[in-house]
């Protein structure tokens, strides 16, 4: 699929910069629940030329489209698979904790709370350690993982012995995994293709993700209603048995960091933090992004028993108002290089901070007017997808633009550790609230936490300015 509206590098930024923000922001952008490992994965050439002590071959890479190219359709089919499976435990994983172990709101926080727990745990130091690792080799592991246990929960519902803090240990299991894959995975595609290749191969790669947002959702709602939702996490976790012998299978000439070059992890996590957190500008988004995430979260949280339980929706319905607001993600992509042309990259963020932090008032609102709670709950999650985009692949490609390449890994991980860490305090303390005082005044908190969020980039510098800086810069050693 042809990507010509994607985001445009600004001057001087490298090729496939911007359809490495547009991939990035959409991870940032989704709930995160689903990578990494050492050399123990030796069943490939890459294990014998190594012995012997010679250069790992590079993969012969096709000249002309990437479609041509067994090597990298080879590992495209598995992350599609998987990316396909994972919307379905989206779907599937909560309508057990509700329906079927008819789980209290503190266990569905608890349970939300142990999918997220990695990215506050282990999200830090991961980029350091991925660092000194063959990222193929540990989004083998993180696959396999991640397959093992998904297929546990069919297996304890059949024998009849499933409970919540069961799912809540696959949660943590998976989410530890998802950690490690989803870093290595931002670093792995300059070593399956050519540089000239970059932009197209993440091209591909992020249209596959929207499709499988949009579509993903209902059909995980409707087999859900087929098959049952544990039968459903069992297809998700053949999808992750898809991709890890697609890796398997796949080739790269990526070389390990030569142990000389490596610095102590204490020291490298502390050059990351100081960068982002010394860019005033960084400073304000990360601030944004982190309220927004807390408040989001706590949402999210919530959001099965609101709509399961209280609203009495179908899991089809549950996922389908999923379906549609990934259309406005998708248009969000597509909108955005003409929303930064016209209004000015620095004015986007604001504009577009705005725009999500209002939209979160119309969840709670779905409790006032219940026979328009399933438009409400589509319009807010559409405006909410759309303009998370917008925000996401303008502060993105921002932040990438002005980041030096050796610090790139260190620099989201110390985003995503603060961004991201804010989950499991926030899902936790959604538990605590809506047990002690119910869903929709947990709800109602959350869409002010929400609006609060807009704060650090609507008072601010964004305002008088066009143009974002441009310039990469070195920070000062300490």
């Amino acid at each position: 699929m042809s990507q010509p509206d994607e985001p445009r590098a600004d001057d001087g930024a490298p090729q496939g910069l911007a359809a490495e923000a547009l991939a990035e922001a959409r991870a940032e952008a989704s709930s995160p629940m689903a990578s990494r490992v050492d050399g123990a994965v030796e069943a490939d050439q890459d294990a014998a030329a190594g012995a012997a002590g010679t250069d790992v071959a590079q993969p012969h890479h096709p000249k002309g489209s990437l479609w041509r190219d067994r090597n990298f359709l080879t590992m495209w089919t598995g992350q599609a698979f998987s990316q396909f499976g994972s919307q379905i435990t989206t779907v599937a994983l909560p309508v057990i904790a509700v329906l079927l172990l008819d789980a209290t709101e503190f266990e569905i926080g608890l349970l939300n709370a142990a999918e997220v727990a990695a990215f506050l745990l282990v999200g830090l130091p991961a980029g350091a350690w991925i660092d000194r690792m063959r990222k193929r080799h540990v989004m083998i592991w993180a696959d396999a993982v991640r397959a093992v246990a998904l297929a546990s929960i069919p297996v304890l519902w059949a024998l009849g012995w499933l409970h919540v803090w069961q799912l809540m240990a696959v949660g943590l299991v998976i989410g530890i995994a998802t950690v490690f894959f989803d870093v290595s995975y931002q670093s792995i595609i300059p070593s399956l293709v050519r540089p000239d290749q970059i932009g197209e191969a993440n091209g591909k790669f992020e249209s596959t993700q929207q499709i499988a947002h949009l579509a993903g959702p209902a059909i995980a709602g409707w087999l859900v209603a087929v098959v049952t939702a544990p039968i459903a996490i069992l297809v998700d976790a053949v999808t992750y048995a898809i991709s890890f012998l697609a890796l398997l299978r796949t080739r790269d000439h990526e070389q390990r960091r030569a142990p000389e070059d490596h610095q102590p992890i204490l020291t490298e996590i502390g050059e990351g933090l100081r960068w982002v957190f010394g860019n005033p500008l960084l400073r304000r988004i990360v601030g944004t992004t982190a309220v927004s995430n807390f408040a989001s979260t706590m949402m999210f949280t919530m959001l099965p028993i609101f709509v399961l339980r209280q609203l009495g929706f179908t899991p089809q319905a549950y996922g389908i108002i999923f379906s549609l607001g990934a259309v406005g993600g998708l248009l969000g992509a597509i909108a955005t290089p003409r929303i930064v042309a016209r209004i000015g990259e620095a004015r986007a963020i604001p504009v577009s901070a705005i725009a999500f932090s209002v939209s979160g008032a119309a969840v709670p609102l779905a409790a006032i007017f219940p026979a328009a709670a399933f438009p409400l709950l589509v319009v807010q999650s559409f405006i909410a997808s759309f303009t998370v985009l917008l925000y996401n692949i303008t502060q993105v490609t921002f932040r990438q633009r002005i980041t030096p390449p050796r610090l790139l890994g260190r620099m989201n991980a110390s985003i995503r550790f603060v961004v991201w860490g804010v989950m499991p305090i926030s899902a936790i303390l959604a538990g605590i609230l809506g047990q002690s005082l119910g869903v929709v005044p947990t709800l109602w908190i959350a869409a002010v936490i929400e609006l609060a969020s807009a704060l650090f980039v609507v008072v601010g510098p964004f305002w008088t300015m066009r143009d974002l800086p441009a310039a990469p810069s070195e920070p000062a050693t300490a």
